[in-house]
């Protein structure tokens, strides 16, 4: 059993680790535990060949790694893996900092090599082909997604901070969006004309008071929670980005992300400085910057 791995997860909460990094990391080590205990091993005897082997382990798509559902079957990648390195180490590095005695040093619990893959970009005209796709005149679904499309590609958000957005962060009458990032940290951003004129138009045309920004209309209404469960979901932002990729016949896959890396390469084109480019996107470092250069 591992020790003190409630403490952990406290020291985490008083640092003001968010509620999902917390339980992300209590998944990472409960992993850890079982493979431990399906080996026989306590944890005064965990060394290299331990970490080793638990490479090994989660490489091959363990039974008992975190997160096991319905893609149990496909292997994890190594950004998956890396993901609970890291949470083995920072747990290794806690005990340390509380004087307890770890059987190894956290560095020992090196990550994964990982090969980055260099993201495709469309071209201008093809990004204005995809862009221009929904015919907002049609139905408030095709409005609600020319919405979409226009704020991903002209602020360069995560898909999963478009989906978490409210009205409330949104301020129309100044352009500017207010982001809620980790730590509870504040991040604003400037909303060019076009983006506010068309946000505008969709809650407009809607006839709810719904708190999330952008929600769904069809299936099933339900008016509980104002309305969160009719927010959108990762999965339907992607279904849409493909939906218009389809249509307008695009030559490369299209995904949110792809809208993200196209604002940041046209940006680094335009000679825009990567200092106030890694704060746009919320990067804690330049390192991830770089991968919109190459672009």
């Amino acid at each position: 059993m591992l020790p003190l791995v409630d403490d952990f997860l406290l020291d985490l909460q008083a640092n003001n680790y968010s509620v999902g990094t917390v339980e992300a990391y209590k998944r990472y080590l409960v992993a850890f535990n079982c493979f431990l205990d399906e080996n026989n091993i306590s944890f005064d005897e965990i060394n290299r060949q331990t970490i080793t082997a638990y490479k090994a382990h989660l490489a091959s798509g363990g039974k008992n790694t975190a997160n096991q559902g319905i893609h149990s079957d496909r292997p994890p990648t190594p950004h998956t893996i890396n993901y609970k390195l890291v949470g083995l180490r920072v747990y290794l590095r806690y005990l340390i900092s509380i004087d307890y005695a770890s059987p190894i040093a956290p560095e020992t619990v090196e990550n994964l090599k990982v090969v980055s893959k260099q993201p495709q970009v469309p071209g201008i005209r093809d990004l204005i082909r995809l862009i221009e796709a929904p015919s907002p005149q049609a139905n408030i679904r095709e409005l609600r997604d020319k919405a979409i499309l226009e704020t991903l590609f002209h602020t360069g958000l995560k898909v999963s901070e478009l989906v978490s957005l409210d009205r409330d962060q949104v301020d129309l009458e100044h352009n500017r969006l207010a982001l809620k990032g980790k730590g509870l940290k504040i991040r604003i951003l400037l909303l060019p004309n076009p983006v506010a004129q068309w946000i505008d138009r969709y809650l407009q045309s809607r006839q709810d008071h719904f708190r999330p920004l952008f929600v769904r209309h069809s299936g099933e209404r339900d008016t509980r929670k104002d309305g969160e469960r009719m927010r959108l979901t990762v999965r339907s932002i992607q279904r849409i980005v493909i939906k218009y990729a389809a249509r307008c016949g695009l030559s490369i896959r299209a995904t949110p992300e792809t809208l993200r890396h196209c604002f940041a390469a046209y940006l680094i084109e335009e000679s825009a400085n990567a200092v106030p480019l890694r704060v746009l996107f919320g990067h804690q470092s330049l390192d991830a910057v770089t991968r919109y250069v190459h672009a």
